[in-house]
């Protein structure tokens, strides 16, 4: 990175700023911009038009005395793609009348005319107002907050947090919505900013005639059609595009932003540097070191805290977990659960074996069905001790944080004197099982089975939960509540420090669930992406015989969350018990966001769910409904309604 330490200097003003700001840029910077008055109306320089800044304004990162600012800056001639010089500034005003920042900055080609610079020694729990200058062109002007400081006696956070937004389906109504909030503190991106395909089978469907298809200048020629991002500057082509909506646009420009990635900034179910389209497991460094790059100069983060070094040639030449303070009440703490993740316990490729495939030759094979999704749990659960493989005693369990990050991510909660332990965190770390050993509806024998439908999130990694989860319990330490996404399902659910099921007996019963609750897991549906119980449903048609189960959403969510009342479904005159009894809510077929109220006494959280497209269209009213959901401070007892 071309790193500049650059302290102000000179005005009176900067009497209320410990030690006047700092600025450290990313993407170039100089000494020369001077702070103070400043018409700041870009009236010198090339003519009106020259410069566009045409994906708007962001904010990132925030501290109590920090703050990132972010924007990419083009020419109006695309022939002319050298660095461009420009200003930034900062102010407590909306006039701008007086700056605080005035200072000249590069964008450069190198990091795609993107910028971020680090404002420091700035006052806590406090507004500015900034924007970017070249020329006589203006970006616009974007609003930020500090939180508050170690010692604040402030009583109310409130924060929002979305995740998997698709561009080639739906519609981004719920952005439209979130935009429209006006007193959130912050918000939070858990993962699947991009979609790395176009084209593919789960992005069929309609879409918003605002969001036109995307045709990526390389790609990569994927099975089924599609094709995958390949190259930068394919990544960088899914950035741009979806920054230019104006609605994203807007919840950049209002409100600091967090962000993790998921799989799909880099592959889909990807691992470390592996791509999962086929059950070849293909190792792509060049690839994921494209996708590191782009997420890097797209996202307004804290080039201190994440680490991005270019010149490093391995994978993993980002580090891009972290955490943030909110003053007493509540600390955040962001993981990243693709780079370090070990390979899915059951590999596809073992299970295209068993099949009597050949393991590289499972383009054509749904081999995700009995690895990654619809896995038969104790051979699942064996797998966390027993390589299937090899059939040798695995070292460690299968980790999706890896040694280095989970130690780091202990040291975190343990040391953490906040209320409130929040966690950003990708995958749902809920129980979640299908017993169909017993189930009339299932006919085929094969399948009567107990199933963990979704290893590739925590529930593969069942054991290295457990270890997080027993450590969160055995010190004692409370408060602990996941801000999750990725499911593309609204769902609330009791997290606990055991698995609860023994592989050794096949035939035990499931419930009630083992362990002690450690935490509480909240999981916001996608803004866009097609319904998680859309995605069973399509499942169902290579396992047929599960097609009752998902027939309608009332039978799977009464048969998977809540129990199916006697009379409501011939096949079980007598009512059956919940397969996951721990999970308090669910609505599996549903986009939308989520947000936050938190106090010392409890926290708040609400499910805002969006209308789907109607004709064609982004619904004029968007909200279909909201769920309110309260935890109160010390309980690992959530209240619906």
């Amino acid at each position: 990175m071309q790193r500049r330490q650059l302290l102000r200097r000179g005005a009176a003003f900067f009497s209320v700023i410990a030690a006047g700001p700092l600025i450290t840029a990313c993407g170039g910077g100089n000494g020369n911009g001077n702070a103070g008055q400043g018409p700041g109306s870009g009236d010198s320089g090339p003519p009106l038009g020259t410069h566009v800044f045409g994906l708007g304004v962001a904010s990132g990162d925030p501290r109590a005395d920090s703050v990132v600012l972010w924007t990419r800056v083009e020419r109006s001639n695309p022939g002319n793609n050298g660095d461009i010089p420009l200003r930034l500034q900062v102010s407590t005003s909306a006039d701008f009348a007086t700056l605080l920042v005035n200072e000249n900055l590069v964008a450069t080609q190198v990091y795609d005319h993107t910028v971020r610079a680090k404002i420091t020694g700035l006052q806590p729990d406090t507004r500015y107002h900034y924007r970017f200058v070249a020329g006589r062109d203006i970006s616009a002007s974007g609003l930020t907050k500090t939180p508050p400081a170690a010692n604040s006696t402030r009583e109310q956070l409130r924060f929002a947090w979305f995740n998997c937004q698709d561009w080639s389906v739906n519609h981004w109504g719920a952005l439209e919505l979130l935009a429209a909030e006006e007193d959130l503190d912050f918000t939070v991106h858990v993962g699947d900013y991009i979609y790395e395909t176009v084209g593919a089978a789960f992005q069929a469907g309609q879409v918003e005639p605002a969001h036109t298809p995307i045709k990526l200048p390389n790609g990569m020629p994927l099975a089924d059609g599609s094709v995958a991002a390949l190259t930068l500057d394919d990544y960088r082509t899914l950035y741009r595009t979806y920054r230019s909506d104006k609605r994203l646009q807007e919840v950049h420009r209002k409100f600091p932003f967090i962000a993790v990635w998921d799989d799909h900034e880099f592959s889909d179910d990807c691992w470390q540097d592996h791509q999962t389209y086929n059950n070849a497991n293909l190792q792509q460094t060049d690839r994921r070191r494209a996708a590191n790059q782009a997420w890097f100069e797209y996202m307004p983060v804290d080039m201190g805290d994440v680490s991005f070094d270019l010149k490093n040639q391995r994978y993993d030449n980002i580090r891009i977990y972290r955490d943030f303070q909110f003053g007493p009440l509540m600390h955040l703490v962001m993981t990243d659960q693709r780079l370090y993740r070990d390979d899915h316990a059951i590999p596809e490729a073992l299970v295209a074996t068993s099949q009597g495939a050949a393991p590289e030759d499972a383009v054509k094979m749904d081999t995700s069905v009995g690895a990654r999704y619809f896995t038969p749990l104790p051979t699942l659960l064996t797998a966390q001790s027993i390589d299937l493989v090899t059939q040798q005693p695995r070292a460690a369990a299968p980790s999706i944080l890896g040694k280095t990050q989970t130690q780091w991510w202990k040291d975190t909660m343990r040391q953490s004197q906040s209320t409130w332990k929040v966690w950003g965190n990708e995958l749902s770390l809920s129980r979640m099982w299908a017993d169909l050993r017993q189930n009339p509806m299932v006919t085929d024998p094969a399948l009567k089975q107990l199933f963990a439908i979704n290893a590739d999130c925590w529930d593969g990694y069942s054991a290295h939960r457990v270890e997080l989860m027993q450590f969160l319990t055995q010190n004692n330490i409370r408060n602990v509540v996941a801000v999750t996404g990725d499911l593309h399902a609204f769902q609330c659910g009791i997290v606990r420090d055991q698995i609860g099921f023994d592989p050794r007996q096949p035939e035990a019963p499931v419930n009630p669930p083992a362990g002690n609750p450690a935490m509480v897991d909240f999981v916001a549906a996608g803004v866009s992406s097609h319904s998680f119980f859309s995605y069973l449903q399509s499942a169902a048609k290579a396992m047929p015989a599960l097609g009752a189960l998902v027939a309608d959403q009332t039978t799977f969510e009464a048969f998977m969350w809540r129990g199916i009342p006697a009379g409501a479904h011939p096949a079980f005159p007598q009512g059956m018990p919940p397969n996951n009894p721990d999970m308090l809510f669910g609505d599996h077929h549903a986009q939308g966001y989520a947000s936050a109220t938190i106090t010392a006494r409890q926290m708040e959280v609400r499910f805002h769910k969006v209308r789907p497209l109607e004709n064609g269209q982004t619904p004029a009213k968007p909200l279909l409904g909201t769920t309110r959901i309260t935890l109160a401070a010390g309980s690992t007892t959530p209240v619906i309604g």
